[in-house]
C-alpha cells in the first residue's frame, strides 16, 4: 500500500511538523476542503491556497487519519475511539489533540 502524501511545513517521516513535533505527534489528518493530509491546522494555513474546512461528519466512516508510525489509515470514528494509540501498531498518539478536534472534524 502506498502511503498518502502529507503536506505541511518541515514534515518528517512520521508526520511531525514545525508546529507539533513531540514523540506522540504522529498523525496526519485529511481536510474536507481539499482531501489532503496535513500534520496540523497550522500547516494547512501556511501551505494551502484556501481556507481549511474540517472533515464532514457524514464521512466519519471513511479513512481520514494517518498513523505516521506505520502508515495505517483510520476512519474518524476509529480515531475518536482508539484511546490515543494506533490500533495497528500500538504507537501512542498525542492525547492533547482532542482539544483541537473541532478544527479537524465537523461537529
Amino acid at each position: 500500500m502506498v502511503r498518502p502524501k502529507v503536506y505541511g511545513v518541515e514534515v518528517d517521516d512520521e508526520t511531525r511538523c514545525k508546529h507539533y513535533h513531540s514523540e506522540l505527534d504522529v498523525i496526519a489528518l485529511k481536510f474536507g476542503c481539499c482531501e489532503r493530509y496535513y500534520p496540523c491546522y497550522e500547516c494547512h494555513l501556511e501551505t494551502a491556497d484556501h481556507p481549511p474546512k474540517p472533515w464532514p461528519k457524514s464521512r466519519f466512516d471513511e479513512p481520514a487519519v494517518l498513523c505516521g508510525s506505520c502508515g495505517h489509515v483510520l476512519t474518524v470514528n476509529e480515531y475518536k475511539n482508539c484511546e490515543s494509540k494506533c490500533p495497528q501498531c500500538g504507537a501512542g498518539f498525542n492525547p492533547g489533540c482532542q482539544l483541537h478536534h473541532h478544527l479537524y472534524f465537523e461537529s
